[in-house]
């Protein structure tokens, strides 16, 4: 069986997956690609609908004996199936239920918001060809072009914020993590959130259990392996277009 993991920084999309296939010691033959110079959309890559009208935007691709996969925390679950070691979701019903919650909540409302001030602080350097999504070759054009609409960027610094105060609020009585035994829901959030920090320093000003957990996350020997495939000293402000904005909020 062949499984070939295309990736980029380890930020975003790309850091939940990498630090996920660690974490279950899942052998993958890793190849970087650039997501902000549009490698994604390279005739190289197979282009199912999945890859193509992906949902978040720039992301790794995961290819399993020439299937295509994409969407970063469903591939994380399809990894935490095949690989070996402690499992990254809980064995619970409501548990589970509770995690993939908590991840909806990432994907819906902090992924967006993160990739919207990050492409606005470090916004790429022209809309690569190929893109197959009309929508999502509009959100490459307004980042290249500085289209930063100032009320989502103000809504998206609040996002951030509201994303910080949830996780002080979960790590109240004293867990190590988000849901108890760590989770594909604490790779997905640092995921976002470590890139905010010189973005929206405002929002971790008073959050000490939150940097607590960071730290504790960065420490993992997983997450290790993961931000060591680095080839830029700040990974973390490596920004390409991300999800939607959610329409309804």
């Amino acid at each position: 069986m062949t499984r070939i993991l295309y990736h980029g920084q380890p930020n975003g999309p790309s850091f939940t997956v990498l630090a996920a296939a660690f974490e279950k010691d899942v052998a993958l033959d890793l190849r970087e690609f650039d997501l902000v110079a549009g490698d994604r959309h390279a005739p190289a890559l197979p282009h199912p609908i999945e890859v193509d009208q992906s949902i978040e935007g720039e992301g790794p691709v995961f290819i399993v004996d020439g299937v295509a996969m994409t969407d970063r925390v469903f591939l994380a679950c399809y990894l935490d199936e095949i690989g070996s070691g402690p499992a990254l979701r809980p064995a619970d019903p409501y548990a589970r239920w509770q995690m993939m919650a908590w991840c909806r909540y990432v994907i819906e409302r902090v992924a967006p918001a993160a990739a919207c001030l990050g492409v606005a602080a470090h916004p790429p350097a022209a809309v690569p060809a190929g893109i197959a999504s009309a929508d999502l070759e509009q959100r490459w054009r307004d980042a290249v072009e500085g289209h930063a609409d100032e009320a989502r960027l103000a809504d998206s610094r609040v996002k951030i914020a509201q994303a910080v105060e949830k996780l002080e609020t979960q790590l109240a009585d004293g867990r190590d993590w988000l849901m108890g035994d760590f989770s594909i829901a604490d790779l997905e959030t640092h995921a976002w959130l470590a890139g905010m920090r010189s973005i929206v320093p405002e929002a971790f000003a008073a959050s000490p259990l939150t940097n607590a957990w960071e730290i504790r996350l960065r420490a993992r020997p997983a997450v290790v392996r993961a931000l060591g495939l680095a080839n830029v000293a700040h990974p973390e402000a490596i920004w390409a277009p991300g999800p939607e904005i959610n329409r309804w909020g």
